[in-house]
C-alpha cells in the first residue's frame, strides 16, 4: 500500500506488523552516529515518500525526540514542504504505551523540558537538544487521542486486575500471592522441560545471559538429538587481512552479538531450533531484521569443518564451521508465494551478511603499549557471518511488541534497572 508506511524502533516490533526500523528507514547503522546524508533532490528519497499520505509509528514509548527528529526531517525534505509543517504534510499516527519500555540512550517522547534541569542554566543546549525540543513539539500537536480499553489477550479477570495495579505499581499482597504460583517449581509450573513450558522462549535482562541460555539449549537440544553440536564461525578481517593473533581472535568471537552489528562471532546451529533474523535480507518478502523462523539445515564447504575447539562452552564433539555458504530458514509467517526452486514451501536460504563494527582491544594490549588512562585502542573489523541468532531466549528489550502465549521470566536484575514494571506490562 504505497500510501501507508508502517514503522517500529526494533526489528521484531517492526516484523510484526509487516513495516521496517525506523533507523533502516533513515539509512542509519544501529550502532553508528552517522546520519543519513540528504542532498536536495535526492530522487530516491523522493520516490519513497511521493505517494505516501500516512505513516504508522509502533511501539511509540520506545522512540526517542532525537529519532523522530530526524524522522521529520527527511520526510519534510521528501515532500518538498516548508519545514514548519509537521512532518511533511504526512498523517502520523503513534500506537503504544508511554509506561512501557523506554528508548535506549534517547529522550522519550513525553519528556517535559518545562521542569528543572540538572545542566546549568546559562549553558546554551547543543544541537541535539535543539532537535529534542522540536521533536517535543511535534508530539505536542497530536490533536486526536483513542484509548483502548478492551483487553484482548486474556479473560482472567483475576490476572487482567493484577497486570492493571503492577501497570501502575500499586501491587497488593494478593497480587504477591497470585504471582508466587507462577513460580519454577510450584505445581502449575512442574518443569520447563515438559509442554508447553518447554516452547516458551526464556526473557532475560542481559544480552550476556541471553547468550549464555542459548548456548546451552543448543547443547542440550543436539545431545538430545543425537547429534554433535554445529558452531558457524564467523570471519573477521582488519585493513582486508585476516586475523591471525589468537588473543584477538578469541576476544572477537567472544563479544556480544549487541556489540558486532548483530552477526554472531559462534553461531551454534541445531535442526528444528527457533531463530531470530537479524538484519534486513529482503524487505519486500518478509525477511526482515526481527523475522522468527526454524532452523532447518546448513550448507557449507565441505573443507571449512574442523574440530579444533575454539571455545570452552561447547563440548568436545563440536564441529566448527569456517565457511558457510547459507542456512535454510523455515519462515512462520511466510510471504514467499512460489516454492524458491527445488525447496519446500515456507524455506528460505539466509545467506552470509557483511557488516564493519569497532572494538577497543586495551585490555590485550601488552602493558608498554596500553594507551593513556581513559584512552581507547580501536580497531575496525569487517565481520561475515549468518545474520541469525538462537531464540531459546531473547531480550526482554526485543520481547517488546511481540505476542507470545507463553514466556518464562528470569527476575533477576541488573543493578542499573528503574524501569522494572515497564518490562511485564
Amino acid at each position: 500500500m504505497q500510501m501507508m508506511r508502517k514503522l517500529a524502533p526494533t526489528g521484531i516490533a517492526a516484523a510484526e506488523i509487516d513495516g521496517m526500523t525506523i533507523h533502516s528507514f533513515l539509512g542509519e547503522h544501529r550502532n553508528s552516529g552517522k546520519p543519513r546524508t540528504i542532498k536536495p533532490g535526492d530522487s530516491k528519497l523522493e520516490k519513497e515518500w511521493r505517494l505516501v499520505e500516512y505513516l504508522l509509528i509502533d511501539e511509540m514509548s520506545m522512540v526517542g525526540l532525537t529519532l523522530l527528529a530526524k524522522l521529520n526531517r527527511i520526510i519534510s525534505t521528501a515532500k518538498h514542504v516548508d519545514p514548519q509543517i509537521p512532518f511533511g504534510g504526512v498523517n502520523v499516527i503513534f500506537f503504544g504505551d508511554y509506561l512501557q519500555y523506554r528508548p535506549i540512550y534517547d529522550a522519550p517522547l513525553h519528556t517535559d523540558f518545562s521542569l528543572p534541569s540538572k545542566k546549568k542554566s546559562d549553558k546554551l543546549p547543543t544541537e541535539k537538544e535543539i532537535q529534542q525540543r522540536v521533536a517535543r513539539s511535534l508530539i505536542l500537536q497530536i490533536n486526536c487521542v483513542v484509548k483502548l480499553t478492551q483487553q484482548m489477550r486474556t479473560e482472567d479477570i483475576r490476572y487482567l486486575q493484577l497486570l492493571e495495579r503492577l501497570r501502575q505499581g500499586q501491587c497488593n499482597y494478593d497480587d504477591y500471592e497470585l504471582l508466587l504460583t507462577r513460580v519454577v517449581g510450584q505445581p502449575s509450573v512442574s518443569s520447563l522441560r515438559e509442554s508447553p513450558w518447554n516452547k516458551a522462549p526464556i526473557l532475560v535482562f542481559r544480552n550476556e545471559v541471553r547468550t549464555q541460555i542459548n548456548h546451552k539449549a543448543a547443547i542440550q537440544n543436539a545431545a538430545q538429538l543425537n547429534c554433535a553440536p554445529i558452531v558457524c564461525v564467523a570471519q573477521d578481517t582488519c585493513k582486508g587481512k585476516p586475523i591471525e593473533d589468537p588473543i584477538l581472535i578469541k576476544k572477537l568471537l567472544e563479544l556480544s552479538d549487541s556489540k558486532t552489528e548483530h552477526l554472531s562471532g559462534l553461531l551454534p546451529l541445531v535442526p528444528g531450533m527457533p531463530v531470530i533474523l537479524t538484519q534486513n535480507i529482503a524487505i519486500e518478502l518478509g525477511l526482515i531484521n526481527g523475522m522468527n523462523g526454524i532452523f532447518r539445515q546448513l550448507v557449507y564447504q565441505a573443507d571449512s569443518v574442523s574440530t579444533n575447539a575454539l571455545s570452552n562452552i561447547f563440548p568436545n564433539n563440536t564441529q566448527y564451521v569456517h565457511r558457510p555458504l547459507y542456512a535454510l530458514i523455515e519462515i512462520i509467517r511466510s510471504k514467499i508465494e512460489c516454492n524458491l526452486e527445488s525447496l519446500q514451501p515456507k524455506l528460505a536460504p539466509i545467506p552470509i551478511m557483511e557488516q564493519t563494527f569497532r572494538v577497543d582491544i586495551s585490555d590485550i594490549l601488552p602493558k608498554d603499549k596500553k594507551p593513556k588512562p581513559n584512552w581507547k585502542a580501536m580497531l575496525s573489523i569487517k565481520r561475515r557471518a549468518l545474520p541469525l541468532v538462537p531464540a531459546y531466549s531473547i531480550t526482554t528489550h526485543k520481547s517488546q511488541g511481540q505476542t507470545l502465549s507463553k514466556v518464562v521470566i528470569d527476575l533477576k536484575l541488573p543493578n542499573d534497572t528503574d524501569d522494572i514494571v515497564a518490562v511485564f506490562c
